[in-house]
């Protein structure tokens, strides 16, 4: 879809107050997750979010390497998110840049707070998360379809990582924005929880919302997120069903 015009005169929601895509204020896009798609990483996944479309690998615990990057109280999380050069209309310049490292850096610090990582003292978790198609969200779903490959490598971990975003439009919230409620929207609220403790492990805000507005947009995130977690584990499932029924052969 090719929105033109600016931001001031751009019509996010039809007359009867539906989006442009047709969902509901509260309406997530379509989710699919897959687990086990790449076979020489430890743990591996892909998500289909909307038009998002992210794979990532975990490779780990292994010894951290430089020896001086060592912690001999856990594990080191590293993440690494990019976006490749064909994920965006324009194409973008390959390699890291100062977004890229941003949202890496927020990852490995989400993730850290999910997998047993004192369990792995003088090690590290690596983490790719590559965008090959980039539909807004890219850093919460990079980061939802991560704890799946980490949980799919057999790493322990405390809780599932999970996240949605929710925004400003018009005046209205609406959970999940999409491309053009996230490039002309009034706000944008990417975050993320443990699953069954619900602390909050991501937060981040690009825009304006006032208290009830912010109140209402959490509100829509922590619902969805259950949701979401069943999606999660309905992937792994699926996939050890099918190695336990492959093993049975």
């Amino acid at each position: 879809m090719i929105i033109l015009g600016t931001a001031s005169d751009i019509k996010l929601l039809t007359k009867d107050g539906r989006r442009l895509d047709g969902r509901t204020n509260e309406e997530l896009r379509p989710i699919k997750i897959e687990t086990g798609v790449l076979n020489r990483a430890d743990g591996s996944a892909y998500i289909e979010w909307g038009g998002n479309k992210i794979l990532v690998a975990v490779y780990g615990p292994r010894e951290a390497y430089p020896k001086h990057t060592q912690n001999i109280n856990k594990a080191i999380v590293k993440a690494r998110y990019n976006m490749a050069a064909f994920s965006v209309d324009e194409r973008k310049r390959p390699g890291p840049d100062r977004r890229s490292i941003e949202i890496s850096k927020v990852i490995s610090e989400a993730l850290d707070q999910a997998i047993m990582v004192e369990q792995f003292p003088r090690t590290q978790i690596d983490v790719f998360i590559e965008v090959l198609q980039a539909d807004a969200g890219t850093r919460i779903a990079g980061l939802t379809a991560a704890t799946v490959a980490v949980a799919s490598a057999g790493i322990p971990m405390k809780d599932f990582v999970v996240g949605c975003t929710a925004g400003k439009v018009e005046g209205k919230v609406v959970l999940d924005l999409s491309k053009e409620e996230d490039n002309f929207g009034q706000a944008d609220l990417p975050m993320a929880v443990l699953s069954k403790s619900g602390k909050v492990v991501l937060l981040q805000m690009d825009g304006d919302l006032s208290v009830e507005e912010f109140d209402q947009a959490t509100e829509m995130i922590l619902t969805a997120t259950k949701r979401i977690n069943e999606i999660q584990r309905e992937a792994l499932s699926t996939r050890f069903v099918a190695e336990i029924e492959e093993g049975g052969e």
